[in-house]
Parts: structure tokens; sequence; C-alpha cells
């Protein structure tokens, strides 16, 4: 059985900085990708950062680019979301999820995995 659990939200001042982890277990990660995905409250789910563990290959949200990192441990049981230079609009859930296909991730949809989130607040 997949299992994919969040760690790390709270509530942070604009500016500051949060590292979500994320810890998978029940599949075989490096045939995976995996995403975290941002909602905002009333807003639909979309994708921030997605690693291949496959290969290595990131892909980020324009609107998150030079300000998070996504990255994974030796080990592949745990994927990291690094996110300095936090604002309001970052607020929100954040979900791991994990798919084969690294393209789903990039086009923010279909994945098959998800977890069940960790919020997230900027605000001073």
């Amino acid at each position: 059985q997949v299992q994919l659990v969040e760690s790390g939200g709270g509530l942070v001042q604009p500016g500051g900085s949060l590292r979500l982890s994320c810890t998978i277990s029940g599949l075989t990660p490096g045939q995976y990708t995996i995403g975290w995905f941002h909602q905002a409250p009333g807003q639909g789910r979309e994708s921030v950062a997605c690693l291949s563990m496959r290969d290595g290959s990131t892909h980020y949200a324009d609107s998150v680019k030079g300000r998070f990192t996504i990255s994974g441990d030796a080990a592949e049981t745990t994927v990291y979301l690094q996110m300095n230079s936090l604002k309001p609009e970052d607020t929100g859930v954040y979900y791991c999820t994990a798919d084969r296909l690294f393209r789903l991730c990039m086009y923010g949809g279909g994945m098959d995995h998800w977890g069940k989130g960790t919020p997230v607040t900027v605000s001073s």
C-alpha cells in the first residue's frame, strides 16, 4: 500500500522559510516522479515542484522558481520541499504526490497517489 506522509507545515512570517518533508513507502521510488502540489484557500490544486526519482529531473511552477527547491534523500524514502522567501500567496495546503509519469506532474494533474497534506500559513 502506497503511503505519502507530509510534515513540516506551520505558520511563518512573510520572507521566512519552511522545509516540508514527504515520507514515502509502498512504492519503488526510482520508478516514480514525486510532486508537491499547492491548494490555496478556495482554489484548486496546482503543481509547484516535481522531482523525477528516475533521473533527477526537476520542474517548478513559475511562481516558485528561485524560491523553492525540491530534493530527495539518498535512500529515496523522503522528498523535501525547501521553501524560502515565503509570500502570503503561498498559504494553503501542500500535498505530496507520486506518479510514474513526470509530465503529469509538470502539467498539474492526474497523479496516482496523494498524501493528506500539510497546511502552511504565511502571515504577519
